[in-house]
């Protein structure tokens, strides 16, 4: 089994981590979507959408998307399970995935600040600005739908919600937003965290982690 990802891509720690913790046996392949790795014609055979996330499985067959990966993994390996068997508290978790995902995922990624600097001229600053208002209305969001309990979002063990999270938080970093407004957000942060599964997967502990 081959990931394709990118040690930043916040989708690509999804994957690593749901792997990592279902104990499967993976490959990385690094694509730098910093240098443009995704448009040359190599990776566009494997990937359309030239994004990462990749997984190529053993017969050859290529997913795409990070949830339909997770999604494909809970389905093939379902221990530890993603999400609920129980119908109320799997809506929850793909709720809060997807704010993640769908909301604040989409306004925030490396295409989107280019063209923002090349169509309208953002410069760091407005780039700054740009991430961390739609990061803090996804936040926000997520603040108020997330129960009052300790540990990981919604159980004794980290889901799908607490890895879209996870991620998502070190983009927060990155771009100066305090989760100080958002204690659930930063108190799962931590939880998963001190996973060591999860922390295997974090950025910065990618072959191909670099400082750009």
């Amino acid at each position: 089994m081959i990931l394709y990802g990118y040690w930043r891509s916040t989708t690509s720690y999804r994957v690593r981590a749901a792997l990592n913790l279902k104990g499967v046996q993976y490959e990385q392949i690094s694509v730098n979507l910093y240098t443009g790795e995704q448009h040359e014609a190599a990776y566009r055979a494997i990937n359309a959408g030239y994004g990462v996330p990749a997984l190529k499985l053993d017969d050859g067959t290529i997913l795409t998307q990070s949830l339909a990966i997770i999604d494909y993994l809970d389905a093939t390996y379902p221990d530890p399970p993603m999400v609920s068997n129980d119908a109320i508290t799997r809506s929850r978790q793909l709720a809060a995935a997807l704010v993640v995902a769908t909301d604040i995922h989409p306004v925030n990624n490396l295409r989107l600040l280019r063209q923002l600097e090349a169509r309208f001229g953002a410069d760091v600053a407005g780039k700054r600005d740009w991430m961390q208002h739609w990061m803090a209305e996804g936040f926000a969001t997520l603040q108020a739908m997330l129960p009052e309990k300790e540990g990981f979002a919604f159980g004794d063990a980290p889901d799908l919600a607490d890895l879209c999270i996870v991620a998502q938080c070190v983009n927060a970093h990155r771009w100066g937003l305090s989760l100080n407004p958002y204690p659930k957000i930063a108190r799962i942060e931590q939880a998963c965290l001190a996973v060591p599964e999860i922390l295997a997967a974090a950025p910065e502990n990618q072959p191909d982690a670099t400082e750009t």
